[in-house]
């Protein structure tokens, strides 16, 4: 199945790029650009494309307005947004991530990783690029005067899914988790599934959005 993505970019030099980019792979297809917040959205709900890809700095409506608009807590049929943008401040990614956005990815990080976003998406998955990742938690751990740990009362989530959140906020795939907790991948899927029930989430990203909205993270990593 070929993967419809939505550009939106208001220059069109970085549009282009990203048209080539994706379009050089067999299975994605660009099938619209959009040069502001405002005819994204409007071309989002008309093309209805499978993936779509918003910078954050645009005329009209911004990035994160765009990923509220089509993919925000009370969209009835939200769409899978990726933010693509240079800037990688901290406001910006949780906008984008508390917006409904499944993936922030840097413009930097090369065209494997926006390819891998894409598919990512697609296929209901998340994916923000390693930097910010890291770069947020390491913001969190230092500036914590008290993180909360897994034991804490106002967590919904017990012990072993603490572990998994922990794991989704620094990036660890499945298998990844699956080798360090020492479970099956089928068991690290049915935690996922049941945190994303517990705190009321789409998707892998927002559960990390969550861990470092309240310091889940582990002082360690």
């Amino acid at each position: 199945m070929t993967i419809k993505v939505l550009l939106a970019d208001d220059q069109a030099m970085i549009r282009r790029g990203l048209r080539l980019i994706l379009e050089d792979q067999p299975d994605i297809t660009v099938t619209g650009e959009a040069e502001d917040g405002a005819d994204a959205i409007e071309m989002a709900r008309r093309l209805r494309p499978d993936v779509c890809l918003v910078d954050i700095r645009m005329p009209k409506l911004d990035g994160i307005e765009v990923t509220r608009a089509l993919a925000g807590p009370g969209v009835a049929d939200p769409m899978r947004v990726v933010v693509v943008t240079t800037f990688d401040l901290d406001e910006y990614v949780y906008g984008a991530l508390r917006g409904g956005a499944v993936g922030f990815v840097l413009k930097d990080a090369g065209p494997a990783l926006l390819i891998e976003a894409v598919r990512a998406a697609h296929n209901g998955e998340a994916l923000v690029s390693p930097s910010v990742t890291l770069r947020l938690l390491k913001h969190l751990n230092n500036t914590a005067a008290a993180p909360r740990s897994g034991a804490d009362q106002s967590s919904p989530l017990s012990g072993r899914e603490i572990e998994v959140v922990q794991a989704i906020a620094q990036g660890r795939t499945n298998q990844e988790i699956a080798s360090e907790l020492f479970i099956s991948i089928s068991t690290v899927k049915s935690h996922v599934s049941g945190i994303q029930t517990k705190l009321g989430v789409r998707n892998r990203v927002q559960i990390a959005a969550w861990a470092w909205g309240n310091r889940i993270v582990d002082s360690t990593a």
